[in-house]
């Protein structure tokens, strides 16, 4: 991946969330579109289709056919939660409950949906590549569903799930061999697009932009890794997942010095 090419990715995923929350919110006006937020205000969820849009046209200039399944599977399974979740059931516990007892969530699908996803986005990777194998690619599948279900998590104040997907892809877009980059690219540039109406509170992801942003990211490492390096993202992944059960990641965040600040950065005063 040269250079130029993750560079054209990074831009066109940038200028693509920008138009397109501009222009879906010029056109598309129903309620089911909005949400109060933390503050109590009302928030459009129209940033996540913007960015589903931005990723994967991103990962398209950059030629990757695991970036764009990624971004769109995760995105649309996300939607589904967004647009026909009840809330009844909260966290991977609420819903593997839920199933348990013959109850169908729309987020139990999408935990599945996730992972169909992710599992195809590996697939994809690993296609002619002769350094993993068949359980490499599953752990890689289950890793992508991790990503995507963890940046989902940290989309709970303005710019928090934003700023760990740059974060978390910038490494890899910079990386001097290439591999990933372009995909990683064009997450760090649909997460730029659309950062200003998301820190300024007027926008959020939600589940559709959420879960295709870390789906994004954990694609892009895919690329990078074999079998230590998956097997070590699933773990970290299965462990805060597991905590967040447990633990308000909020909490911990705002009791953090340099945590704290980060979170709170860009954000305008109240």
């Amino acid at each position: 991946m040269t250079p130029a090419r993750r560079l054209a990715a990074g831009l066109v995923a940038a200028a693509t969330a920008a138009a397109a929350l501009r222009g879906l919110g010029a056109v598309v006006r129903s309620a089911r579109w909005t949400r109060t937020n933390h503050a109590g205000d009302p928030v459009t969820l129209l940033e996540g289709p913007a960015w589903v849009t931005a990723g994967a046209l991103g990962a398209a200039a950059a030629g990757s056919a695991p970036g764009v399944v990624a971004a769109v599977g995760a995105g649309a399974f996300g939607a589904l939660d967004d647009l026909a979740g009840d809330g009844s059931s909260k966290g991977l516990r609420g819903h593997l409950g839920a199933a348990a007892r013959g109850e169908l969530t729309t987020g139990a699908v999408k935990i599945a949906g996730l992972g169909l996803t992710g599992l195809l986005a590996a697939a994809l990777t690993d296609r002619g590549r002769d350094d993993v194998g068949a359980l490499d690619t599953l752990v890689g599948g289950a890793a992508v569903a991790g990503a995507a279900n963890l940046a989902n998590l940290l989309d709970l104040r303005p710019g928090r799930a934003l700023k760990a997907t740059t974060l978390a892809a910038l490494p890899l877009a910079l990386a001097p061999d290439g591999r990933g980059a372009g995909v990683a690219a064009a997450a760090v540039g649909a997460s730029l697009g659309a950062a200003g109406p998301d820190l300024a509170g007027r926008a959020m992801l939600g589940d559709t932009g959420a879960n295709a942003a870390g789906a994004l990211v954990g694609t892009a490492l895919l690329e990078r890794c074999g079998r230590r390096g998956r097997l070590a993202a699933l773990a970290v992944l299965v462990a805060a997942t597991l905590a967040s059960e447990k633990v308000s990641f909020t909490a911990v965040i705002e009791s953090t010095p340099g945590l704290r600040e980060l979170d709170a950065w860009g954000r305008p005063a109240r």
